[in-house]
């Protein structure tokens, strides 16, 4: 068995982790948003209805899921491909 050098598991975690960021920050960043304005709105109206809050960030979640979910998905794909690709460069 060889062993997986520092630099590499380093380099591994780096792109693992920027690909986890690059999936993820399209639905966190509008959820924020959506809740933010909701929350403007709820302040201004002083509508106090937890429901409110909830249902715009999840149909929010939604709509981005279905318009980026084909490039989540590739960018994911091309990630695991990269890594089987290279498991002969692990061992």
């Amino acid at each position: 068995m060889g062993d997986l050098g520092g630099d590499m598991a380093l380099s591994m975690t780096s792109d693992m982790l920027w690909t986890a960021i690059k999936l993820a920050a399209p639905l966190i960043g509008v959820t924020t948003l959506v809740g933010l304005l909701v929350s403007i709105l709820q302040t201004v109206t002083q509508i106090q209805e937890s429901s409110l809050s909830f249902v715009p960030k999840l149909i929010a979640a939604a709509v981005v899921l279905l318009v980026l979910g084909g490039w989540m998905l590739s960018v994911l794909s091309e990630y695991a491909i990269r890594l089987i690709g290279n498991i002969p460069n692990y061992v």
